[in-house]
């Protein structure tokens, strides 16, 4: 397959032009926001806007397996507009709509409340091959209640309840600290190589709950790289590009060990990483 495993420069449409159709697995896409954060995100209007966004959602559908998975990340206004656009896709079907509690605001107001939050659709081309619910388990929240239920069980609907040693099932509110402020100096923001990385604890709980190992993983906005990263210590095949040649540079820095530890922070990652640096030998 035409450029596998490789992170490369390009225009979205040009790349997926070059993929094959019925090739991808999962795609995970963290497009242009319309917020302005470079010339990159900046557009006309907000018509010029959405009609680049339907146009690359039109161009990447072909590309996507039966079954396969599609995550798209955007303002919760703009994602309102991209559902009603995807759920007009008779072959698509809605899955989830994602509430990614960042922990962050992309301004302070007093006209309205604080927007602290992101959305995550997920939608699937016909009912989704894989759901790897298990992989996602989250922690539990009552530690005392879970702690004791380890010991006795709790009785619910006439049978003893255990709870699960790994958690929970992953809900669709996501409590996960935006990267902006993981990487604080004494309190203070400080600015990043790139303007809206993801968190890698998220992507990996995308990867993990919709692909499998030897999977292919795709994102045509892959800015710094993490989904590419990501996948890779996952054992997820990728097909990944940017039109910045400097995002694509940093990226594949990150993807060739330069900053892995840095970019690697989640245990459970980290676990991974172990595992694949091993494998390698």
């Amino acid at each position: 397959m035409r450029n596998l495993n490789k992170i490369i420069v390009s225009d979205c449409f040009d790349f997926m032009k070059a993929t094959e159709d019925e090739c991808v697995d999962l795609a995970v896409l963290d497009p242009p926001y319309f917020l302005n954060k470079g010339d990159w995100d900046t557009f006309s209007s907000e018509q010029a806007f959405f009609e680049f966004t339907f146009l690359w959602i039109d161009a990447l559908l072909p590309k996507l397996k039966r079954g396969s998975s599609l995550y798209i990340f955007n303002t919760p206004y703009n994602c309102a507009k991209i559902f009603n656009f995807l759920i007009q896709k008779e072959y698509l079907l809605f899955q989830n709509w994602i509430t990614w509690d960042k922990r962050d605001g992309f301004s302070h107001t007093k006209n309205r409340f604080i927007p602290n939050q992101e959305t995550v659709l997920f939608f699937s081309k016909g009912s989704p091959n894989v759901f790897n619910a298990d992989d996602v388990r989250v922690a539990y929240e009552s530690k005392d209640r879970i702690a004791h239920a380890a010991k006795k069980g709790i009785v619910k609907n006439g049978k003893r309840w255990f709870p699960n040693p790994n958690g929970k099932l992953c809900g669709d509110v996501w409590h996960i600290t935006s990267e902006r402020h993981k990487n604080k100096v004494n309190g203070k923001v400080q600015k990043m190589s790139h303007a809206t990385p993801k968190p890698t604890e998220m992507l990996e709980r995308i990867i993990r709950a919709s692909s499998n190992e030897g999977d292919v993983v795709f994102d045509c906005f892959v800015g710094s790289g993490t989904t590419a990263l990501v996948s890779k210590v996952l054992g997820r095949n990728f097909l990944c590009a940017d039109s910045s040649e400097e995002f694509v540079s940093l990226a594949n820095d990150s993807l060739h060990g330069i900053n892995r530890k840095m970019v690697v922070k989640s245990p459970s990652m980290q676990k991974a990483l172990f595992i694949a640096d091993k494998k390698r030998g």
